[in-house]
């Protein structure tokens, strides 16, 4: 079993999340560097749940997710996200993003927010298997994205 822990119990950790994040969506954030990415993710190293970085690890870092106010300055008006769902590779399909995705879902609704979004170029279906409906379909930075979200109050 993976352990998560809050990356502000663990900010050993925020090089190596920064990098791959930085690696998988970079392109979605055309002008961040790495160094804006690091200082953005420092920010949730506070004691508040949102913005805050969750990390799966066992023995390494495999995975983490994240909570955000907002993922998309084009929709600011939707509030907050989910964000920063990233597996590595070796470590994909095992249960891991999964396990992520419900530990974010379970702190949120604790925190008594109602709805959550996310958007993803493709992993809809992983989405919707952990009961997210499509919220869009939409251009983001002239990628194809969907935007997603879930109900709190109805997953148990």
């Amino acid at each position: 079993m993976v352990n998560i822990v809050d990356l502000k119990k663990a900010p050993e950790h925020l090089s190596i999340l920064a990098n791959w994040h930085q690696r998988e969506w970079g392109h979605l954030y055309p002008g961040r560097s790495l160094k804006d990415r690091v200082e953005k993710m420092s920010a949730y190293l506070n004691d508040d749940l949102i913005p805050s970085t969750f990390v799966a690890f066992e023995g390494e870092v495999k995975g983490s997710a994240a909570i955000v106010e907002s993922d998309m300055e084009t929709r600011t008006n939707l509030s907050p996200w989910l964000a920063s769902v990233f597996v590595k590779s070796d470590f994909r399909k095992k249960g891991i993003g999964s396990a992520l995705v419900r530990y974010v879902m379970k702190a949120a609704k604790k925190a008594d927010i109602k709805e959550l979004y996310l958007f993803t170029e493709h992993n809809e279906l992983f989405y919707k298997r952990l009961g997210w409906i499509v919220f869009e379909n939409i251009l983001y930075h002239n990628q194809p994205v969907t935007i997603m979200k879930v109900n709190l109050m109805s997953n148990e």
